[in-house]
């Protein structure tokens, strides 16, 4: 009974929070759109502190309501004026709050790449807009193979929509497996792994591709839960979740993963690939350390 007071306690607060706070954010949302020149960047910067208001509220609500020990290690030299690549596991919607806790207002406020129709997505399309979410337009290989023309245009699109970061720093999150771990999902893969799903070096070339020389460093994000399963969403609300740990280590970026081509040059892909796996290996190793 204890767990689900929480939980519908700590619903409520979330959501009182993003209600009372996205309307300020639409509002400069919509400046945004329609000011020029410097008011637009003020309006930009109002945006972006609107959104960490809310992470912060967040973590407030968090270490108010439930008992999560919030294990950040690695974490120190972070800085709100450098560009960085967080490259992370991905096991559970946890996963996010945990980015909250160990990144907000200690580097520029996190985006992830999204597919550019969800920009008509009503409110939320906005919001995304606004807090210059970068928005990818990727076409398969069926539809180049129909539209030999339009080959490289989806980079470019994308390489467009990462020029405003060439003025302001940025973190760019980056879930290299594509979809929340899972054991079934492991055997169904075969993945060589023991806590990872199979990475997926192309997602994170076309992002080097697109942002390469924009960025300082990545951060090598491993996000660990040390009990007997992963949580959910609910279970932490609820209070469920006793200890998460999140390691970071800081890698410097060698500028030769984003000068070729990934899909026409094998040699190239092969050296991404080379090196996504490396950190793979090492991720797996600590995973089973820490959760020991």
């Amino acid at each position: 009974m204890r767990r689900l007071l929480t939980g519908c306690f700590v619903t409520l607060l979330l959501l009182l929070n993003t209600l009372i706070l996205i309307g300020p954010l639409l509002v400069f949302a919509l400046l945004k759109l329609v000011a020029p020149g410097r008011s637009r960047d003020y309006a930009s910067a109002a945006v972006m502190w609107i959104a960490e208001t809310w992470a912060e509220i967040d973590k407030l609500i968090f270490a108010w309501c439930i008992p999560t020990q919030w294990d950040i290690r690695g974490d120190t030299g972070l800085r709100g004026d450098t560009s960085y690549l967080v490259i992370s596991n991905h096991q559970s919607w946890v996963d996010i709050p945990a980015l909250i806790q160990t990144l907000n207002r200690r580097t520029p406020f996190f985006k992830f790449f999204l597919k550019k129709e969800l920009i008509w997505v009503p409110f939320l399309g906005l919001a995304w807009w606004a807090l210059d979410y970068p928005f990818m337009k990727r076409y398969s290989k069926a539809f180049l193979a129909k539209h030999p023309e339009l080959a490289g245009q989806d980079l470019k699109i994308t390489q467009q929509a990462c020029e405003l970061f060439k003025r302001q720093p940025v973190t760019v999150v980056n879930y290299l497996e594509g979809t929340r771990f899972t054991q079934a999902k492991r055997a169904q893969q075969d993945s060589p792994f023991t806590h990872l799903l199979k990475p997926k070096a192309g997602g994170v070339a076309f992002v080097l591709a697109a942002m390469g020389e924009q960025l300082d460093a990545i951060l090598d994000v491993t996000v660990v839960y040390p009990q007997d399963r992963i949580p959910g969403f609910w279970d932490l609300i609820s209070g469920a979740v006793p200890r998460v740990i999140v390691d970071i280590r800081t890698r410097e970026l060698d500028p030769a993963l984003w000068q070729g081509d990934y899909e026409n040059d094998p040699a190239f892909r092969q050296t991404v690939q080379n090196w996504v796996n490396q950190l793979w290996m090492e991720k797996d190793v600590r995973i089973d350390e820490f959760a020991r």
